[in-house]
């Protein structure tokens, strides 16, 4: 039998997408399937500063979009932040263009995305892992604009 939290994941999962995107919604796609994240967005200087640090507890499919005005090299770190990460390094299109994996709480060791980053996706630690997420996937929203891989308007399921 399948245990509670796994159930509820795949539950999750396999819901429709959205009708429409939205500024709080991201769909991540991939060999594996697709999953629906609720987002809180990180778009000035002051939000992608602050981002999740101090943050207790996440719900499962939820995260943080942190969208940047051009593509750029981009690099984080877990000062102040409380809860293990994966952070999706996001090409202009909306590629994943790197992951990195169980981010450890409260470590100030530099995790760089490379070159050419646009969005980060910061969900729940070992998150990607669990639904198979990895580089070449592509999300879906509206910030990716008309160049993006899945604009919104268009749907991800076959």
């Amino acid at each position: 039998m399948i245990g509670w939290p796994f159930a509820a994941l795949l539950a999750v999962v396999a819901q429709p997408l959205w009708a429409e995107c939205a500024p709080d919604k991201v769909t991540i796609t991939g060999d594996w399937g697709k999953a629906n994240f609720a987002v809180q967005v990180a778009d000035d200087p002051a939000e992608r500063a602050q981002g999740l640090m101090f943050v207790e507890k996440m719900p499962m499919l939820s995260g943080m979009l942190f969208i940047y005005e051009r593509p750029q090299s981009v690099s984080f770190w877990m000062k102040n932040t409380l809860i293990p990460l994966d952070m999706l390094f996001v090409s202009p299109q909306g590629r994943v263009l790197a992951l990195h994996e169980n981010a450890v709480p409260g470590d100030l060791t530099p995790i760089p995305g490379g070159e050419g980053v646009q969005m980060v996706l910061e969900i729940n630690g070992g998150l990607a892992a669990r639904l198979g997420v990895g580089v070449g996937d592509v999300l879906q929203h509206p910030s990716f604009g008309p160049d993006a891989i899945l604009p919104c308007g268009k749907k991800t399921d076959s």
